[in-house]
Order: C-alpha cells, then structure tokens, then sequence
C-alpha cells in the first residue's frame, strides 16, 4: 500500500481523541483515513473527496466500517456537509493538500509530466475548465500570470511566449507535448537535477483550473466554527502558496489582539481562537524522503482550539 506522507506525524497530533468525530477532508487513497481508523479508533469519520474515482475506491476500501461516511464534496463545503449530517462542530480535522499517488499514477488524468496523457488535471470532473483549454484559449499575458502566481515560475514570460508560439502551429494536447514545450523554453542552465523543468507549470495549471487556494482560505476561514474547544486541526501542504495561507490563518486565530501597536488599550474584542502546536512546521526525516521524493517539501501545522 502507499504511505501517506507524513503518515505518523499526523496521526500522533490525534492521540487520545478515541470515541471522538474528525473529518478527513480529502480522502484520496484513503491511508490517513485507516491510520486514523487503526490507531485513533474515533466514534465517526467523515471522509470528504470532490474525486469521483477517490470516492469509488474509498466506499470499497471503507465499506465494512460504519464509523465511515464518505461524501464527495470539496472541503470548501465542509460547514455544509457537517450540517447535513445534523454535526454542529467536530473534535479533529485534516486536510493534506498534495496531490493524490493515484492521480500521478493514471496518465489519463493529465496531472503527470513523466507519461504521456490528455491535458486534462481536473479533481472533479464536473469542472468544465481543463489545462488543454487554458494552454490553448487563455491569451499569453493570462498563462504567464497564472506560471507566476501559482507556479512561482521566473520563466513564466518565456514558457507562455513559446506555448502560444507552438499552439498557432498545432493544438497542444498531451502532458508530454506541454512539458517538452515546457523544457525548451527554459535555458538548460536552469535545468535542476532531479526535478523535471515543467514541475512548476504543472503544478500552477493544477491549482488553477482545481481552484486549490481558493478551497485552502475557505475551508481557514471556517476553521472556528466547525472544530470544537480542545479540538486539533492539521494540514499538510506542499508548496509556499499553500503554505503561507495556513501560516497566516493560524497565526491570525493564536493572536488576543489585532490592534494597531500605538493603541494604548486594546478595542479590537479580538479572542483567541487557537494554540499553535508547531512553532516551526513539521517536515518528513530523511528516510521518508528517500522512499517517497514526492514528500520532499511537505510541512504539516497543527493548532489546537482553545
């Protein structure tokens, strides 16, 4: 079976939460979900996924445990999908935000640069905006605009120059085509051993056309009302954009006092919502790294509400 990444790490913040209610909120492949299920031993778990395929295999992999509820839902929706189960507030909640093993493994998905596929990179197929239809619609100024933000590309200029180039001449359809147009387009100087040169591309056209950031902040925002007083929320995120937002959203709900520093009193009637776990974010060891390169940049936060 494939290792969840940060497997332990994740499960250890949850320690003692027996007989509780936690929420996964995205399902997957389902490895956080029995490791919880094995070692937590919760009185429910709610398992969300927005995957169609996701949800399949998890109603298979689950379909013996009736501590199990598994919805397809974006976590965006989570309030939702807690109230429709008649839950006010849970006692734990997770989200790992990396990409599912199983979307890497399926070319026919398009999230996958190393086999070729269509380009498609949508988690819910429902979405009617794929990564073929912005490579090939969006103008140049909007495709390097969207390497910059979501993707952190310094190249961006140049791969959305030479993309528009190339599809004046033929449409780009596979993964495979997108990444060599990719490759060309930045000087093989810049060239990094061991990561592939259309990592960045990939993953900015992934958060775009999934919406990633905008489900990330909503599902923070909501943080409060949905996790109960002594509950832990965690997340895994893997890359800075993911990060910064559950930094920012953590660090906002530890503070009593969001006044200006040249008031003398305090008039905000801000309260403190949560405790950070991890002053620095927990990262995978060595060994993890070695078995799974893909874990190489997670970091997990943990915050307790208080």
């Amino acid at each position: 079976m494939h290792k969840p990444v940060l497997y332990n790490e994740l499960i250890d913040f949850f320690r003692g939460f027996e007989g509780k209610v936690i929420v996964d909120c995205t399902g997957g492949g389902g490895g956080h979900a029995s490791g919880i299920l094995e070692k937590i031993k919760p009185e429910k778990l709610i398992v969300l996924d927005k995957d169609e395929d996701a949800i399949l295999r998890l109603q298979e992999k689950f379909k013996n445990d009736n501590r199990v509820t598994i919805v397809k839902s974006d976590f965006i929706d989570v309030d939702s999908v807690l109230q429709n189960l008649g839950i006010e507030s849970v006692d734990g909640l997770y989200a790992d935000f990396g990409i599912s093993y199983y979307h890497v493994l399926d070319a026919e998905r398009g999230f996958s640069f190393r086999k070729s596929g269509p380009l498609d990179m949508r988690m819910d197929k429902d979405n009617p905006i794929t990564a073929e239809k912005i490579v090939n619609e969006y103008s140049q100024e909007t495709l390097k605009n969207i390497f910059e933000k979501y993707g952190e590309e310094r190249f961006a200029s140049k791969i959305a120059r030479l993309i528009v180039q190339k599809r004046a001449i033929k449409k780009i359809t596979t993964t495979l085509e997108l990444a060599e147009i990719v490759k060309e387009a930045i000087p093989r100087k810049f060239h990094k051993s061991g990561v592939h040169p259309a990592t960045k591309v990939f993953m900015a056209l992934r958060i775009f056309v999934n919406k990633e950031l905008d489900s990330i902040e909503g599902l923070m925002k909501k943080l409060p009302k949905i996790v109960s007083k002594g509950g832990r929320a965690a997340f895994i995120s893997f890359h800075s954009l993911e990060d910064r937002l559950v930094k920012e959203y953590l660090q906002y709900y530890e503070k009593e006092c969001i006044c200006p520093p040249e008031y003398p009193v305090c008039r905000c009637d801000k309260v403190r919502e949560f405790k950070i776990l991890t002053k620095k974010p927990i990262v995978p060891s060595d060994k993890e790294v070695r078995e799974n390169p893909l874990s190489r940049s997670a970091k997990l936060r943990v915050a307790e509400r208080v």
